[in-house]
């Protein structure tokens, strides 16, 4: 075996996968004796769990009793007329991608990623809102699907403008880039300035990958970033803003993604 680069930089990017989502899903189908039916229209990745949890707990959401899948469980409910999936604790890239990967494949017409971040612009309030445009690929999962490069944009650009309008009635929000890393604990200080200064406002788990997937798919991505702590300040205490938030943010993005679907379809 060679070892003068990485593996990650050495894949045949154009030959079709072996294993696909749509076989495990059909396996868990089987085992399961479940009904192929279509997930909702809109879904989202939920990296915390503490939505998910919220909306259970109150009862706004139902379990769905259709989702075929080993590894989650699909919360739905209804609002402004949209049907919504929920599917909480999508933790870093590739468990995002994984996710994703069978949504698509069970017909979701638009995955938004809702991840917690840390700020690196001082000027981010905590909490606050990012609706990411573009990652910094620092992450192997993009890899996987697209050459190596330092950055991957969003593959639904129009999404950011209707998502950045929603969420401004939320709170604060800016449009940007973010830092993808699939290590959080090896944050450094020389990269938190280096990633600053090139413009990062944020650093998150997801955003890179999911981009990656959705350009080499086609399926439709969005991706919006709870600010919620200071990495390079970790003394001041993470503040997520409560369910009372998470569920503004929530409908914001369902209004944000009705207005995009009707535009594109």
């Amino acid at each position: 075996m060679s070892t003068d680069h990485s593996p990650l930089l050495d894949h045949a990017l154009e030959a079709p996968s072996v294993f696909r989502p749509g076989d495990l899903m059909d396996a868990v189908r089987r085992e399961r004796q479940l009904d192929a039916v279509p997930v909702p229209p809109l879904c989202i990745l939920d990296f915390d769990g503490d939505l998910a949890d919220g909306l259970a707990r109150d009862g706004t959401a139902t379990l769905s009793a259709s989702w075929a899948c080993f590894h989650t469980q699909l919360l739905t409910l209804t609002i402004d007329g949209l049907e919504c999936g929920v599917v909480p604790r999508t933790i870093g890239g590739p468990y995002a991608v994984l996710i994703a990967e069978q949504l698509h494949a069970a017909g979701a017409r638009l995955i938004v990623g809702l991840t917690s971040a840390g700020r690196l612009q001082p000027t981010l309030a905590l909490p606050s809102i990012v609706v990411v445009d573009a990652a910094v690929r620092d992450e192997g999962t993009s890899l996987h699907y697209l050459k190596a490069s330092p950055t991957v944009s969003t593959p639904t650009p129009s999404l950011v403008t209707h998502l950045a309008r929603e969420l401004g009635a939320v709170g604060a929000v800016q449009e940007g880039l973010v830092w993808t890393t699939d290590a959080p604990y090896r944050e450094t200080e020389d990269q938190l300035r280096r990633w600053a200064a090139a413009g990062a406002l944020a650093v998150e788990m997801q955003a890179a990958s999911l981009f990656a997937f959705g350009v080499t798919t086609g399926a439709r991505i969005g991706m919006v970033a709870l600010i919620s702590n200071s990495p390079a300040t970790p003394q001041e205490r993470f503040d997520t803003g409560g369910h009372g938030y998470r569920l503004r943010v929530l409908t914001a993005v369902a209004r944000a993604a009705r207005a995009f679907l009707e535009d594109v379809e």
